[in-house]
């Protein structure tokens, strides 16, 4: 018999394939999981040859090895990366192959013993050369959540094992909208109104963007050609895909030279295999001047010190209270459902698709980090600024006011 929980895996492999990375007949699809998500990982394999994928690739990351390199590997090596690593996701690029990513933390607690120091100077599993594959825009991908026994007791700690699992697959399921009858015309729906919203921010060229409320007051200066973007993204060869599923947000590149204020996390941030808690940042013309955290702050001070961009703005996203995520009141410890649960901002790399501009392209931050973290809430108010200083409300209790 068929439990509800292999429904909602079936379905969301579908999802993935056919609708988030939109693979195409001929294609090598290459999935991204850690160990506890093989149910998943076996079903997006079965849609993704249904098809018509030339070949379904799978790399797994077990936490446990970071764990392992921490506590008894030589610290000067935490740094290093196998260059065939690097290597294949560029490979993947030149393919012009499709990638999947599963998320949802498979062991949530295997770093808790580990100096949050050594935690910083270790990449893995993100590899530089991710990003430059998403800005040459040469995979079709997609990142959707995958739960498991050990995310669910993160997420609801108080509920028995096979309850807590139940709870995490149905909260899910509806933030996906595989609780609909057709999950695409769903989505559809929702991103023709983000796409709205994401063209119309384009189209008022603010020169700077506010949020300011308890804890928070920080303005992100924005590039000349900075645009917008919401929900869709194409490849060079014209594939249609939706990276993010469940996506909340529009965002866009920001100047990573103007950013002044501070910002105080609403959410706790899960950052290499590691929670960090009670986050407050503040910035001064572009870079990041501290970090303070309840928990945590010397995981985030290590990735900031990375390289010269780590400490600088790579993107800067809003998100609005009609999603699913943001309703339901659940911390997930997931940057996929937590960021689009709320408005955010990440250290790091920024996306080139941002800008429209090829002069404002050198602009655009470039680290080998990209460190996504909510500072939005009902009670943060977000502003346009004009070029000639006029303030234009943007977002009230998360309500668009444009």
């Amino acid at each position: 018999m068929t439990s509800e929980i292999d429904q909602y895996t079936d379905a969301m492999a579908e999802l993935v394939v056919r609708f988030g990375a939109n693979v195409q007949p001929g294609q090598v699809v290459a999935i991204g999981a850690e160990p506890g998500k093989e149910q998943m990982v076996r079903a997006i394999a079965e849609h993704a040859y249904r098809a018509g994928a030339k070949f379904v690739d799978l790399s797994v990351f077990d936490v446990y090895l970071k764990r392992a390199r921490a506590l008894y590997g030589n610290t000067d090596d935490l740094g290093y990366v196998p260059p065939w690593m690097g290597q294949r996701v560029l490979e993947l690029g030149e393919l012009r192959a499709a990638r999947i990513s599963l998320a949802g933390p498979s062991a949530p607690h295997a770093l808790d013993d580990v100096d949050p120091n050594l935690i910083g100077l270790d990449m893995m599993p993100r590899l530089a050369e991710s990003m430059t594959v998403v800005n040459e825009a040469t995979t079709n991908w997609s990142i959707v959540p995958a739960p498991t026994q050990a995310w669910a007791l993160l997420v609801h700690p108080r509920l028995e094992p096979a309850a807590a699992l139940d709870r995490l697959w149905a909260e899910v399921a509806h933030i996906c909208r595989l609780d609909e009858p057709d999950p695409v015309a769903a989505w559809n729906v929702r991103l023709n109104e983000l796409k709205r919203v994401a063209s119309t921010l384009t189209e008022l060229r603010f020169d700077a963007i506010r949020l300011h409320g308890p804890g928070t007051d920080v303005t992100v200066g924005l590039l000349p050609s900075s645009q917008w973007i919401a929900a869709d993204s194409e490849t060079v060869a014209g594939i249609a895909h939706r990276p993010n599923l469940p996506t909340e947000e529009v965002f866009t590149t920001p100047d990573p030279e103007r950013v002044n204020g501070t910002v105080t996390a609403t959410k706790p941030l899960f950052a290499s295999g590691t929670t960090i808690t009670g986050l407050r940042v503040s910035f001064e013309h572009g870079r990041v001047t501290s970090i303070d955290a309840d928990e945590g702050a010397a995981v985030l001070r290590g990735l900031v010190a990375r390289d010269e961009g780590a400490a600088r703005l790579g993107e800067l996203a809003l998100v609005d209270g009609q999603g699913r995520i943001g309703p339901l009141e659940t911390v997930f410890y997931d940057t996929l459902l937590d960021e689009n649960a709320a408005s955010h901002i990440a250290l790091g790399a920024g996306y080139q698709m941002g800008v429209a501009a090829d002069a404002d392209r050198p602009l655009v931050n470039v680290s080998e980090i990209h460190t996504d973290f909510m500072i939005g809430s009902a009670e943060i108010s977000v502003d346009g600024l004009r070029p000639g200083g006029e303030v234009v409300p943007v977002m009230r209790a998360h309500s668009w006011q444009i």
